[in-house]
């Protein structure tokens, strides 16, 4: 059974993608998106793009994986099996910095790797828009606007008119099957 995806057409010109990509937001208009062949340079803030909470997700995973090292290699030393060698002390900072930064650097890593996989909705295996001829064209040569169904303000006519006046080209309704 067919389902409607959206809208979609095609620009060439990358200054009136971001003209476009600001019309759309003070439209009113949250769920649309731009595929771009190469990425654009404040594309992200005329659509109105929040910043992402992943630079606090590394931290986090870093802070963690320091703080589970130094406790580690203190409780170990000091605690569960206690040497005393030639006077020096059950832990010292100094010969624990080596593991601790690898521990930090290993756990900020795989909370990056795994909070941007969160984050970004991966792994997906199917878009409704990826059978599209015109979402094919934005990863070769053309800037390509689609718009959710599923936006409040999507209204077939209305945003197809809206689009072309913003000045994208083959501006057409994308269906694809219900799966």
């Amino acid at each position: 059974m067919k389902q409607t995806a959206g809208i979609s057409g095609l620009f060439h010109d990358p200054d009136a993608v971001l003209k476009a990509a600001a019309e759309l937001r003070r439209a009113g208009y949250r769920r649309f998106d731009f595929h771009t062949p190469y990425p654009l340079h404040g594309l992200d803030d005329a659509m109105g793009v929040e910043r992402t909470i992943l630079p606090w997700i590394s931290l986090a995973g870093g802070v963690i994986g320091a703080a589970v090292a130094l406790h580690l290699q203190w409780w170990t030393g000091a605690v569960d099996y206690p040497l005393i060698i030639g006077g020096k002390p059950l832990f010292a900072l100094p010969p624990s910095i080596p593991i601790t930064f690898e521990l930090t650097v290993l756990l900020c890593a795989i909370a990056t790797v795994v909070g941007m996989f969160a984050l970004n909705g991966l792994p997906r295996w199917y878009s409704r828009w990826q059978n599209d001829d015109h979402f094919l064209r934005s990863t070769d040569d053309a800037f390509v606007v689609t718009v959710d169904a599923e936006d409040g303000h999507y209204h077939p006519e209305k945003t197809r008119v809206l689009l072309e006046s913003l000045g994208a080209e083959h501006v057409r309704i994308v269906e694809y099957e219900d799966q």
